[in-house]
């Protein structure tokens, strides 16, 4: 049985009364011209019964592009850092797997809260949390996005979170939710920030994230990792904010946010003369250009959710899907 943070019945608010009110709201001038406010409507981002619809309609076609490794399958129920992640994730399978997926396992969601905000303007977007049958006892969250009432909903981030990581959500007196502005002072950190702190935390370190398995523990790896008998591994991080990477954040019920945000990372490993490049996996052999002599690069894009405190507080890393999208051997 399906649950969600807003009202089960909402009345007035189906389909045609959300296209009504987003391209209808209207008012005449003295000149009498027509003035379209539509964008300055404070509207729920859809009804229930859409965004149960939305996440059928993804499961079904990340199943048949699953199971025919083929990205054209679902690329367009897909945005942004997922986006990115699934076509090369696809493009790499079907390199080694010509006549489809051997080893498809449909993909099953349950259990689906939805948290719908309520905003004005594009793009609208909302949450969904589920129970999926695979990723272990994790909490599937996807947020769906679109720039129009006549797109495809899409799903731009892809998260897996611990049940009792997932926090409260303030919701109105009729179940909406709130969507906090990317700009938002009233945070330890503005959700517009958050890639560029991230990044820059991941670099230099600092005192602006909380310690744990996407912050404290990734950069004592990647230390470790660093210089190796043979082998210098090299590690550049970059934000990435443009359109449907732009960072998405909720409101928690005791005046913090929820954040998603997306990264991209390069690493670059070189080996000393007269040793070589370990030799990578074929789903990385499939994705890269060029012969691996001395260096291989490999480019990663990566989604993250975060609890960012209101007022002042450590930002904290809750789930992290980074996936390989290209790589170069030189």
């Amino acid at each position: 049985m399906s649950r969600d943070h807003g009202p089960r019945r909402p009345r007035g608010l189906d389909r045609s009364a959300l296209i009504a009110a987003s391209l209808t709201a209207l008012s005449l001038t003295a000149s009498g011209c027509v003035v379209v406010h539509g964008e300055r409507e404070v509207l729920p981002a859809t009804t229930r019964a859409e965004a149960e619809k939305a996440l059928a309609a993804f499961t079904d076609a990340y199943n048949k592009a699953d199971k025919a490794y083929d990205g054209s399958l679902d690329a367009a129920y897909t945005t942004g850092a997922l986006a990115a992640i699934d076509a090369a994730r696809l493009k790499a399978g079907r390199a080694n797997h010509p006549g489809g997926n051997p080893k498809h396992v449909p993909l099953e969601l349950t259990d689906a809260e939805f948290t719908i905000p309520k905003k004005a303007g594009w793009p609208r977007w909302f949450v969904a949390d589920t129970r999926a049958n695979k990723g272990g006892e994790t909490r599937w969250l996807l947020v769906f996005t679109r720039h129009g009432l006549e797109e495809t909903w899409q799903v731009a981030y892809l998260t897996l979170v611990a049940p009792d990581d997932v926090p409260e959500f303030k919701t109105d007196e009729n179940g909406w939710a709130e969507a906090v502005p990317a700009n938002s002072t009233d945070l330890a950190l503005a959700p517009a920030s958050l890639s560029d702190d991230y990044t820059a935390y991941l670099e230099k370190g600092g005192k602006h994230f909380a310690d744990g398995r996407y912050t404290s523990s990734l950069r004592t790896s990647r230390e470790k990792r660093a210089v190796r008998p043979g082998l210098v591994t090299q590690y550049i991080d970059e934000p990435l904010t443009d359109r449907d990477y732009a960072p998405l954040a909720l409101r928690t019920k005791d005046g913090g946010a929820m954040v998603f945000f997306t990264t991209r990372h390069f690493e670059k490993q070189t080996a000393a003369q007269g040793a070589s490049v370990p030799t990578p996996n074929k789903d990385v052999l499939a994705l890269t250009d060029g012969e691996i002599k001395q260096s291989l690069t490999m480019e990663f894009v990566s989604n993250q959710i975060a609890l960012d405190p209101a007022g002042s507080g450590q930002v904290s890393v809750l789930g992290r899907v980074q996936g390989m999208t290209s790589a170069k051997g030189e």
